[in-house]
């Protein structure tokens, strides 16, 4: 069976029609909040984002902006959410929205020690690497 998409009823295709402001009605309060007062940053980013659409290219969109709610309008849209290392790219579909950027690029990955290094004591040597 086919997994069925929807944000609050409505599919990516109802969505796609509806305006930013009609779509902020169906959002929670924290994240309408977010969108209302939308800071500098924030506002530059949706001048990308309107930029791109515009110009209907695949390019990625750069950002540092990583608390931005993602809009119906960015279905589709190619991403570079900054993780405070380098760029991880991300491509926005009908399961992210309502969301912020942030969410879906991890900022810490998984320590893996490997074994003892120069200096290490003696008794290190002989613990088992796992």
């Amino acid at each position: 069976m086919a997994e069925r998409v929807a944000y609050r009823g409505k599919v990516p295709s109802e969505l796609a029609k509806l305006s930013d402001q009609e779509f902020l009605s169906l959002l929670k309060s924290r994240q309408r909040r977010s969108v209302k007062r939308a800071g500098i940053a924030y506002k530059k980013l949706l001048g990308k984002v309107e930029k791109a659409k515009a110009k209907g290219q695949s390019k990625e969109i750069k950002t540092h902006v990583r608390e931005a709610v993602i809009l119906p309008s960015w279905i589709g849209l190619k991403f570079s959410v900054y993780n405070g290392k380098e760029f991880v790219p991300i491509e926005i579909n009908a399961n992210m929205l309502g969301h912020r950027l942030g969410e879906f690029v991890y900022t810490t990955k998984r320590v893996i020690h490997s074994a003892p290094g120069i200096k290490a004591t003696r008794g290190s040597k002989f613990l088992s690497v796992k």
